[in-house]
């Protein structure tokens, strides 16, 4: 889709699209009003400015949008509609052995029961392993730090889908 085409959409079919980027209803209506975007810089550092603005319900929000890391079933009935831009976002775990995948099951269980949401990682060039270290390592933080750990992977998260969208 071009950035004209973007500009263009019913107010609708925009939310969508944006939504498919970030689920946070803030930061769609925000990025949604302020079409048309005269330039994908324009459209970026709309989104650089809306993010800073989120609350943590409106972070939680965004979360509820992601599969777990390496939840086969998660990834199939949550990519449903954001394919097209996420497709790559967990390719790491796609080829990760049996234990590998295990791991991330039982750690993201360990995430979800101790802080509430669910392990945000910017997937995209790292593998299964890489995204067990991280989330391991990220296990014993406290709430607070791991609310900034998630909301800073899911702004990346979102610049990325935001790039392939126009």
């Amino acid at each position: 889709m071009s950035l004209e085409e973007l500009n263009a959409l019913p107010r609708d079919q925009a939310e969508a699209r944006f939504r498919d980027c970030c689920a946070a209803d803030p930061w769609v209506w925000g990025m949604v009003i302020n079409r048309p975007y005269t330039s994908r810089e324009a459209m970026m550092e709309q989104c650089h400015r809306l993010w800073p603005i989120l609350t943590e319900d409106d972070w939680l929000q965004a979360f509820e949008a992601h599969p777990q890391i390496g939840d086969v079933d998660s990834l199939r009935k949550k990519y449903a509609s954001t394919k097209a831009l996420a497709s790559g976002e967990q390719a790491g775990a796609r080829g990760a052995d049996e234990d590998v995948l295990q791991r991330l099951k039982q750690g993201n269980d360990a995430y979800l029961d101790k802080f509430g949401f669910i392990f945000i990682v910017c997937a995209t060039g790292k593998s299964a392993d890489e995204m067990l270290a991280l989330l391991e390592a990220r296990l014993p933080n406290g709430r607070e730090m791991e609310l900034k750990n998630a909301a800073r992977e899911q702004a990346k998260i979102t610049e990325i889908r935001l790039e392939k969208l126009a």
